[in-house]
């Protein structure tokens, strides 16, 4: 899994498990032609001139939400001249993308199955 933060050509900043799209040329070369982008958000920052913490330090809040939300794909193919740049995010985003969305449902407590109402009387 290789978690990036890619700019595309849109100006959106969009985080995702990023992997290349590769086809071999005639020469026996390998070249990139697109990405899969599986499970993308788009990144927004939230008031960036506003806020700082309590000891004066500029801080932010960001924003993340689904970058194909009527899509019911997990893993989108992005042609490689839309991508302007792929980035390692920082380490708190790239944290908060991976267990907000990634491992989002992976982790649930054993002792809360829900009950079937298949017992109730017709």
């Amino acid at each position: 899994m290789t978690v990036k933060l890619a700019l595309l050509k849109s100006g959106e900043d969009v985080i995702s498990d990023i992997q290349e799209m590769v086809i071999k040329t005639d020469d026996g070369e390998e070249k990139v032609v697109g990405y899969f982008f599986t499970k993308p958000c788009v990144v927004k920052l939230l008031n960036p001139d506003n806020l700082s913490d309590e000891n004066g330090n500029k801080a932010f809040e960001i924003s993340m939400f689904p970058w194909f939300p009527l899509s019911k794909d997990t893993k989108i193919p992005v042609t490689a001249d839309w991508v302007v740049t792929l980035v390692e995010p920082i380490e708190k985003l790239k944290t908060m993308y991976r267990e907000g969305v990634l491992d989002y449902g992976k982790h649930k407590d054993s002792g809360t199955d829900e009950q079937s109402n298949t017992d109730q009387p017709d």
